[in-house]
């Protein structure tokens, strides 16, 4: 009897101590991926990438801070999103109105969480037939505009000690893309932004902040609406991953954030080609484009797209 008893409590004990391996990390991981009352500011939140994220968060309980410049675009996104979101009518190039967009975001929710770089758009054509107002304009939005959010959000994160930041790169901020000059420049700079930022934490000994960078390839979003045209053809991205996709990846950094992440499955075979063979990789991506861009489609008079002022067109998350 006392040898079936003692059998018993071993059991006993054994199955105790694999319940606690087995749920102790599920529970760890559910925590994870808990984003109730977690503050999360996202620039170029009117359509694309941010507007998706901004409904994806807020359906998981995020507090969601809605940045851009489109501010009836915002307010309406805003009631979609609920209780717990704010608009911010926003310039990503001027540091004093990213400055304000902070500090509605700590006043309204008391800190902040995580902080997306999404506002972007692109100018398209050849390098010399796009004015030099525009490749400016291109780059103050995407590179400048990105420095502008990085700088406020890690300046709160090291004084709350901890945060993560996502910056929107792209394939054109690894592999230099043709047609794309500025853009591509931009985008450049992202990436090696991110990268600077990350050896700089490493250095200072930070652990509990995070520097992700997102490269997607070209996907169906109204960027292509919205970008400065100079090709003489109606733009038609080749080829186009879902801006679900995207939206996914980008949502993931909040909760488990990576150094750097590629979305669409041209994205990775592109990058691998430019490991093996970058000059043929970059000039065969500048002869699609040519082909398929410069040479062919309907025709389109030149324009500078919403590089200036917010456009009424292009308001969903995918077109």
């Amino acid at each position: 009897m006392a040898i079936k008893f003692s059998i018993a409590v071993a059991l006993a004990i054994v199955c105790t101590f694999v319940l606690v391996l087995v749920l102790a990390p599920l529970s760890a991981l559910a925590h994870k991926h808990d984003l109730s009352g977690k503050t999360v500011v996202i620039t170029g939140a009117s359509s694309g990438f941010g507007k998706g994220v901004a409904i994806k968060l807020a359906a998981a309980g995020a507090n969601v801070v809605l940045a851009a410049r489109r501010a009836d675009l915002l307010e309406a996104l805003a009631r979609e999103c609920g209780a717990h979101a704010l608009a911010v009518p926003t310039d990503v190039t001027s540091d004093t109105s990213v400055e304000a967009l902070c500090k509605a975001a700590i006043e309204k929710f008391g800190r902040i969480d995580v902080w997306i770089n999404n506002a972007g758009v692109g100018a398209v054509g050849r390098f010399t037939d796009i004015p030099p107002a525009d490749h400016r304009a291109v780059v103050e939005i995407n590179l400048v505009g990105t420095i502008n959010g990085s700088y406020y959000a890690l300046r709160h994160f090291r004084q709350v000690g901890s945060g993560t930041l996502v910056n929107i790169s792209s394939i054109s901020g690894k592999a230099a893309t043709g047609f794309y000059s500025s853009y591509s420049a931009a985008k450049f700079g992202v990436r090696g932004l991110g990268r600077a930022l990350r050896a700089e934490l490493h250095a200072d000994g930070v652990k509990d902040i995070h520097i992700c960078t997102v490269m997607p390839m070209p996907a169906s979003t109204p960027f292509w609406i919205h970008a400065a045209n100079y090709t003489g053809h109606i733009l038609k991205p080749y080829p186009v991953c879902p801006a679900a996709a995207v939206v996914d990846v980008i949502v993931e950094m909040v909760s488990e954030p990576k150094d750097e992440m590629s979305v669409g499955g041209t994205t990775k075979k592109a990058f691998a080609a430019l490991k093996l063979a970058p000059s043929f990789t970059e000039n065969k991506m500048a002869e699609i484009i040519r082909e398929r861009q410069m040479e062919s489609g309907a025709l389109a008079v030149p324009t500078s797209g919403s590089l200036f002022k917010p456009m009424d067109s292009g308001t969903e998350i995918s077109e």
